[in-house]
């Protein structure tokens, strides 16, 4: 019964994701940007802003100019979750890929930091003023639920072991539309229905920011308004109809 239950809130939490994400980068390919607006200094070519984008995605270049407290904090987070994330790939993969069984001994690790970079992330919202003052509810609910699935991914490693040939069958068989059962293990079903909640608030939540970075023209566009005018799909088609 309990595979049962999952594999519907997996589908339906996966097509609520891909849905929403999808809805909400067709937004963003539409929102028109009439001007160059990137932040200077900024790259005159389009090179140079793969290469800007490069470092914002991977090393967070503007967040480190702006705050190094919240920088590292950040950061950690991040880089711990990609780890985790990498690791997490075994139970979709057969074979497992080599670069993933190579991630493995360093997952627990991971996790660990992923909680230290969350809960530095979580006191910053406390502890400094101008970032208290602009924290909402749905901030600390959002820093509270990652912690969450983090603890209890963590907790399964070191006080109620899942059975993980169980886990990896479940979600081989959602990916193979044959759903198979889930393991008896309170903290794996605490574990999922958090990773399930995730998944379906992602779309509209503050963690959009992670493909919307891509679409930020402050950071997407070239600083060369002398060398090419700018104009703005919708003004093109204006300026051929007129």
């Amino acid at each position: 019964m309990a595979g049962i239950l999952f594999a519907v809130l997996f589908y339906a939490a996966a097509l609520i994701l891909a849905g929403g994400l999808g809805f909400r980068i067709r937004d963003y390919l539409r929102t028109p940007a009439p001007l160059r607006i990137p932040t200077t200094p900024a790259p005159t070519t389009g090179g140079g802003v793969v290469l800007r984008m490069a470092r914002e995605v991977i090393f967070f270049e503007s967040l480190f100019k702006g705050s190094l407290w919240t920088w590292a904090f950040g950061w950690l987070f991040h880089a711990s979750l990609a780890f985790v994330l990498m690791r997490h790939l075994r139970y979709f993969t057969q074979p497992v890929w080599f670069w993933v069984d190579a991630v493995q001994a360093f997952g627990v690790y991971a996790g660990l930091a992923m909680v230290m970079g969350l809960c530095g992330l979580w006191a910053r919202r406390f502890l400094v003023d101008r970032v208290r003052y602009i924290s909402t509810l749905s901030d600390h609910l959002m820093l509270a639920l990652l912690i969450l699935i983090a603890v209890s991914g963590l907790s399964m490693k070191f006080l109620d072991h899942a059975d993980v040939i169980g886990v990896k069958a479940f979600f081989l068989g959602l990916m193979q539309l044959d759903p198979q059962p889930l393991p008896m293990n309170p903290l794996l079903y605490l574990h999922l229905s958090l990773v399930a909640a995730l998944m379906i608030i992602f779309p509209f939540s503050k963690l959009l920011h992670a493909p919307g970075v891509f679409f930020s023209p402050s950071r997407n566009q070239p600083d060369n308004p002398r060398e090419h005018r700018h104009i703005a799909p919708w003004a093109e088609k204006l300026e051929s109809e007129a």
